[in-house]
């Protein structure tokens, strides 16, 4: 029977706690949140083009979207994950369906 090794404050940072499965866990998570970063920052650029092409400032678009200027400019930058609600917003003030919003997305 192997003996266990009692932790003490001078071994404590040498036991190894590495797993082949923790490390595939942090692989596969890192790449999903690569995805979803692609996607909002491709989201924000059709946005800010929509927005652009229909003469909007960033500020007066907000404001007709009823969302914060901040918080649009997040979205712009792909900095912000947005609710379906506020996805409706936009459309609806952009004057076009949520599935034309997302074309080229």
């Amino acid at each position: 029977m192997a003996k266990s090794r009692e932790t003490t404050p001078a071994n404590r940072g040498s036991i190894d706690t590495h797993s082949p499965y923790t490390d595939r866990l942090c692989q596969v998570s890192n790449t999903g949140m690569a995805k979803r970063a692609d996607i909002l920052e491709r989201f924000g650029k059709r946005v800010r083009e929509l927005r652009t092409a229909q003469g909007y400032s960033q500020e007066n678009f907000a404001y007709a979207c009823e969302l914060d200027r901040s918080y649009m400019g997040g979205i712009e930058r792909g900095e912000r994950n947005l609710a379906l609600r506020n996805i409706e917003l936009i459309a609806e003030t952009l004057e076009i369906s949520i599935s034309e919003l997302f074309e080229g997305v």
